[in-house]
């Protein structure tokens, strides 16, 4: 396929300056994508924005990573109802690193570079930027926007100089890298819009040069009509620190059947014939959940790599598939700690109170006599002593793992 044809099978068109989107088969281009630090990880709805990108990459284009060291000193303003909270530059500097490690994750084998907004803001002089770029950029267009209108109309809570400007700031980051690094396209997600085109024009208006943006939709799930990203612990972070492997592959694992079928072609590298044949056999035999496997495999492969997202379907076995905790590598043990209560080794009852699960020894022993509790897959009708590794399992959802 070309790249617009996979653009548009994928899913990912949503608003561009070209007039035609078999524009972009004509010739390759260098682009920029870029992510403010506004924490340590992104999140999977920045990872969407991302596989976009690598669709670009694998048709010939040229990346160009942008780490918002100066932006995320400001904070994107647009669908924020009230002002951010200024971050200082040690935390700022913090989040870069690890937004850095994570390009290189999800870019990994592909050759890209990596910049930060900062180099270049770093020795700009103010009054230089509103002569050379602030004279170039029309109030009206930046007051015309719509979360502007709701930040100073009435009941809004404002907006400072400092997040106004935010859009002169990345419209310079395009101007910089057309001149610097031949960049004529920024690629974005959706809500970055309003600040993408602002370097188009400051291109147009200061180079004479042709530039272009083109944005992803914003991911919807298909059976709540809402925004796509959130578990319900909240944002599904690329760091393992914040969500862990087992967490992330979980909430693909668990994803509906309708939003799977789109996200299989969003979130992962799959050819189309491959990505077809899945659908078509998911609507024979859903309750396979082959879709949703192959998802969650392919994503959590591509985020963590091949190594954990395999301990992560060992542990997903020995929870809800009947595989023998025996099996478990020690690595593996660790993860599946994290994730339920785990306790020294003891008789099953003392377990069962100590995670937690019973409240008390009563309780438990009224379980065990009532064919409630399982050791390791078998069910137990009394109480026995336990040594070496050991999962003990009450109901459906139930856990306690004795090491």
């Amino acid at each position: 396929m070309t790249l617009s044809e996979e653009l548009t099978w994928r899913g990912f068109v949503n608003q561009m300056t070209f007039s035609d989107i078999k524009e972009l088969d004509r010739e390759t281009r260098t682009f920029y994508f870029g992510v403010d630090p506004s924490a340590d990880s992104m999140q999977i709805g920045n990872l969407a924005a991302m596989m976009m990108c690598r669709q670009f990459i694998e048709h010939g284009y040229k990346p160009i990573l942008l780490v918002g060291g100066a932006t995320g000193m400001i904070g994107d303003p647009d669908g924020k109802k009230q002002e951010r909270d200024l971050r200082n530059a040690e935390t700022v500097a913090r989040n870069v690193e690890g937004l850095r490690r994570q390009f290189a994750q999800i870019f990994n084998g592909k050759e890209f570079e990596i910049v930060d907004n900062a180099d270049w803001f770093r020795d700009i002089n103010y009054i230089d930027f509103l002569h050379q770029i602030g004279k170039h950029v029309s109030m009206t267009q930046l007051l015309d926007r719509e979360f502007v209108q709701q930040r100073i109309g009435e009941g809004g809570s404002g907006i400072s100089y400092g997040e106004f400007s935010y859009a002169l700031i990345q419209g310079y980051d395009f101007l910089h890298l057309y001149r610097e690094k031949g960049a004529t396209l920024q690629l974005a997600g959706a809500d970055q819009w309003g600040n993408s085109v602002t370097g188009v024009s400051l291109i147009r208006k200061l180079e004479g040069g042709d530039a272009h943006v083109f944005t992803a939709p914003l991911i919807i799930n298909r059976q709540t009509g809402v925004k796509f990203g959130k578990s319900e612990g909240g944002a599904v972070w690329l760091d393992p620190n914040k969500t862990s492997p087992y967490q992330f592959y979980q909430f693909w694992l668990n994803c509906d059947d309708l939003t799977s079928e789109d996200l299989i072609k969003i979130y992962t590298l799959l050819e189309r014939e491959t990505v077809e044949a899945l659908i078509d056999n998911h609507h024979l035999n859903p309750g396979e959940r082959a879709l949703q496997k192959t998802l969650a495999r392919e994503v959590t492969d591509l985020v963590h790599g091949r190594e954990r997202r395999e301990s992560v379907e060992r542990v997903t076995g020995v929870l809800f598939g009947g595989l023998s905790v025996q099996k478990l590598t020690d690595a593996d043990l660790d993860a599946l700690s994290a994730e339920i209560p785990t306790v020294s080794p003891q008789n099953v009852v003392s377990a069962l109170v100590e995670a937690g699960v019973c409240a008390s020894n009563g309780e438990a022993r009224r379980l065990i006599a009532n064919n409630a509790i399982s050791v390791n897959g078998e069910k137990i009708t009394a109480d026995r002593e336990l040594a070496g590794i050991n999962l003990i399992k009450r109901g459906k959802n139930g856990f306690v793992l004795v090491r």
